[in-house]
This record gives structure tokens, C-alpha cells and sequence, in this order.
């Protein structure tokens, strides 16, 4: 459980969900960890607390992912703070989900500004940072492979870009043994999109296995990426979604 010792890792939207559980099982496996947040403060102390007591440092950074400037140097502040960097998860996003006709301008600019730009700004700013053989692992989501129903498509289009940037950062950064890869949650627990909220039941009918996902099961496949035994892994997605796309 210490196959990532020494290493430095950097997850945005960390304080709660998929980022606070992948924060966590970082820490866990031995790795040193920063993570981002925008308004969470009480969340962020609290994640700081679990991985503190495992024996591990962490910072909680107060950055806007929707403000391309403040990623990067958001990204600066975590290498300079843990003393270099090693993994990115690119974790923070957020959705708009309704009928195209109802969604403003406003509401595509928001999506798009903090799930295609703020990921780009975050993978750009560790490109200069990451040392050799590092990992960058990027949040997805199954709607880009699979749409369930309308009142998606902004949310799937950003979504969908992601894997553009990954596979684009595999080719770019595999010689320096840089891994980029991507992964695609389905339906998880978390506050939200909790397993009994008004949208699940509809959700489950889209899934092989009848039930909502971990925040802690999709942490394992992140965790897996970044470590040693996926060195040979790169500009591919793994689908965490209980056979939403099958």
C-alpha cells in the first residue's frame, strides 16, 4: 500500500466526492497531496485532517476552476508547497443538466470554463512541473459514451473533450514517460448525485449492475493510473460505470 511513496500529487475539486475519496487513497498509498476546492472550506479541513492522520502532508488550496489563471497558478502553489509534482488528477467539474432551448449562455460558458478550460490551464501548468514518469489522470464522464437522455448535451460535450486533451498529452508527454489517461464515472453516490435523490431511480435503469457506484471505487482506478503498474497505460479511458455503456 505504499507503491506511491515519495510522490507529490496534485487533485482539483478535492474537498468532497470523487476528488475528496481520490485525495484520500492517494494519501493512503503513500503519497504526498494538495488538492483545490472554490468555497468548501469545512470540507477541505476536514479531508486535510484524514490525510494528516495518515501520516501523510497535505494542503488545501482555495482556487476557482473556472478561472483559467487562478488553475495555474494554483498548480504552481501545490509543487511549490509538497516540493515537486508527480500525479494530476484533473477532478473538478460541473454540469448543467436541461434541454438545450433552456440553458443560457451563461450556464454554457460556466460548463465550459471550468470543465474544457480550467482542465486544459490545470494539464497545461503541469506539463512544466511533472517530473519524469508522472501521471496525469482526468475525470470524464459516461455520458460521453453512452448519453442516457435529454437535458445532456452541454455536460456530454465538455465532458467529450477531455478525452481529446488526454489522448493529445499521451502523445505529447510519452517520451518523457508521462501517462495521460482518462476516467469515465457513471452513476456515483455523492452529495451530488446522491443514490437516493430524485434523479437515481431513472439512472438505474441505464446499468448492467442495478446500483449507484462509490466515490471510493472510482478512487481505485485513479489511484491504479497513477502508480507504477500502469506505466504502460496511456491515452485510453477507463469506464467505472456499472455497464452504463455496455
Amino acid at each position: 500500500m505504499n507503491e506511491l511513496l515519495n510522490k507529490f500529487a496534485l487533485v482539483t475539486g478535492g474537498s468532497r466526492g470523487i476528488g475528496a475519496a481520490t485525495a484520500i487513497a492517494l494519501a493512503e498509498r503513500g503519497a504526498d497531496v494538495a488538492f483545490t476546492y472554490k468555497s468548501s472550506a469545512d470540507a477541505a479541513a476536514k479531508v486535510v485532517k484524514e490525510i494528516e492522520a495518515l501520516g501523510r502532508r497535505a494542503f488545501a488550496l482555495e482556487v476557482d476552476a473556472a478561472d483559467a489563471v487562478a488553475v495555474a497558478d494554483g498548480v504552481q502553489q501545490a509543487a511549490d508547497r509538497l516540493g515537486g509534482l508527480d500525479i494530476l488528477v484533473n477532478n473538478a467539474g460541473v454540469g448543467a443538466i436541461a434541454p438545450i432551448g433552456d440553458l443560457t449562455l451563461a450556464d454554457v460558458d460556466r460548463v465550459l470554463a471550468v470543465n474544457i478550460r480550467g482542465a486544459y490551464a490545470a494539464a497545461q501548468a503541469a506539463v512544466l512541473l511533472l517530473s519524469e514518469g508522472g501521471r496525469m489522470i482526468h475525470l470524464g464522464s459516461c455520458a460521453t459514451e453512452r448519453v442516457p437522455g435529454p437535458g445532456m448535451t452541454l455536460y456530454a460535450m465538455s465532458k467529450s473533450a477531455i478525452t481529446g486533451l488526454s489522448k493529445g498529452l499521451a502523445r505529447e508527454l510519452g517520451s518523457r514517460g508521462i501517462t495521460s489517461n482518462v476516467v469515465h464515472p457513471g452513476p456515483i453516490d455523492t452529495d451530488m448525485n446522491p443514490a437516493d435523490g430524485p434523479f437515481a431511480e431513472a439512472q438505474l435503469t441505464n446499468l448492467a449492475v442495478p446500483r449507484f457506484g462509490t466515490a471510493a471505487e472510482v478512487a481505485a482506478a485513479i489511484t491504479y493510473l497513477a502508480g507504477p503498474q500502469a506505466a504502460y497505460i496511456t491515452g485510453t479511458a477507463l469506464s467505472i460505470d456499472g455497464g452504463h455503456a455496455a
